[in-house]
């Protein structure tokens, strides 16, 4: 016999958790939406790859967060530091179908945070495209969430986090565990996995701009949610964390252009389309903490800023392939400031520099960032060189010259080739042959180098 389910407390909204859900949705489509934005900034033999490394971090970041990472970001504070929740909530133990977190079922909190884990780590993912192993990615996935990102989240999302509580920094929806985390992880790994040797000469060409765009266009889309679901409430600062959003977007879209222009001569799609993510990874933390003046600086700030940044890894030799150091890593940083600047009492009951504030805010801002570069860069760079140790993380160097995906292809040009054959009678290579004729033409290529 059915039992009756347990009555939702007299602090539950229903409005507000169905906001969340909706949010929640629209966060996880993010992990997909990137899939289809790093695969076609590849070339064509590394689409797949790319696309399954951002859906191997959804399926292991899942099992990561019910195990174990619940509870050890959200769970009662070890010792009052603020540093890490205990073991209490292991597989979700404990958590009823009434429980709440605030005035949301904790279940779907929960899920909504692991969302979160789950983008963040495969945004990683772009700063080695086309030199990791698949193997090295699962186990890395795994120890970088356990390490790096779910003791970062208690720091900032936990109540009793000590950036949050002791500290007293402001971070609205992710820049320092999500934006500034992902883009000095990306840069330690890049440096773990070494450039490869023709990476100051290489062209790197998207195989698939239409693609790119569409990706940007779900992240876009699930970025509303990420920003707007942090509120965890239907009122105000949701809709200004909505707004400002998109005036952050925009504000990007106009001086990274402007920078490509004048460095290049021409404005790019691409460029037009990884401004809009820069806008959107600088106004994550300050979305619901400064005010619509506030966002639209942020956004022409990030996106000149932003523009220059991604130039610097030739310069350096870093071979941040898909520029997630100088997109999040730079505009997770800027984004932390221009809270320390802007930040109204109006919104955030805190004031910034311009508005009265004093230096104080933009002091803890400037110490919370010093604090997540410093603890994200060494333990990444330590978990890097320990998965590429034990088993194996760099691909072999001939992986990044010979296609590697003999069951499967993004795009069956071969069957296309076949098909125009059979219409004109002529006579086309086997796979054995092809194979062959590539290996060979690639061989000729590097004597003559």
């Amino acid at each position: 016999m059915m039992t009756a389910p347990a009555p939702m407390p007299a602090a539950y909204d229903s409005g507000d958790t169905a906001w969340l859900l909706a949010a929640t949705a629209m966060v996880l489509l993010m992990t997909p939406g990137l899939a289809f934005f790093y695969g076609g900034m590849v070339r064509t033999r590394h689409v797949l790859m790319m696309i399954k490394m951002s859906f191997a971090a959804l399926a292991f970041g899942t099992l990561v967060w019910w195990v174990i990472g619940y509870t050890l970001a959200f769970g009662p504070d070890v010792g009052g530091a603020g540093l890490i929740g205990n073991l209490d909530h292991v597989f979700m133990k404990g958590i009823q179908l009434n429980t709440l977190t605030g005035a949301i079922p904790t279940y779907i909190y929960s899920t909504f945070q692991m969302g979160f884990a789950i983008i963040t780590v495969a945004l990683i993912s772009g700063s080695i495209a086309d030199r990791a192993t698949m193997r090295g990615w699962l186990v890395f996935v795994v120890l970088w969430l356990l390490i790096v990102y779910i003791p970062l989240a208690h720091w900032v999302f936990d109540k009793q986090g000590w950036i949050v509580k002791h500290l007293g920094a402001l971070d609205f929806a992710g820049g320092l565990p999500v934006e500034l985390n992902s883009g000095v992880a990306g840069l330690a790994v890049a440096l773990v996995l070494r450039a490869p040797r023709d990476f100051a000469r290489r062209e790197e060409r998207p195989s698939n701009i239409p693609l790119v765009v569409i990706g940007v266009g779900l992240l876009w889309f699930g970025w509303f949610g990420f920003n707007s679901g942090s509120a965890l409430t239907t009122q105000g600062t949701a809709s200004a964390a909505f707004l400002n959003t998109q005036l952050g977007a925009a504000g990007a879209m106009v001086t990274w252009p402007l920078v490509e222009k004048w460095r290049t001569g021409s404005v790019t799609t691409m460029g037009v389309v990884s401004s809009a993510v820069a806008g959107m990874v600088a106004i994550t933390p300050a979305c619901g903490e400064i005010n619509t003046l506030g966002a639209v600086v942020t956004g022409l700030v990030v996106g000149a800023v932003s523009a220059y940044a991604i130039t610097l890894k030739f310069r350096f030799g870093v071979d941040d392939t898909l520029d997630v150091v100088g997109v999040h890593g730079v505009g997770g940083l800027i984004g932390l400031v221009m809270v320390g600047l802007f930040a109204t009492a109006r919104i955030s009951g805190k004031e910034g520099l311009f508005y009265g504030g004093g230096w104080g805010l933009l002091g803890k801002q400037c110490v919370a960032i010093v604090s997540v570069i410093a603890f994200s860069f060494v333990l990444t760079w330590i978990i890097a060189k320990v998965v590429d140790l034990t088993v194996g993380f760099r691909a072999k160097e001939e992986y990044a010259i010979v296609p590697g995906e003999e069951a499967e292809r993004a795009y069956d040009f071969q069957t296309a080739e076949r098909l125009g054959a059979l219409v004109s009678g002529r006579r086309v290579a086997s796979d054995d042959e092809l194979v062959k004729q590539i290996s060979r033409l690639l061989r000729d290529r590097e004597s003559e180098k």
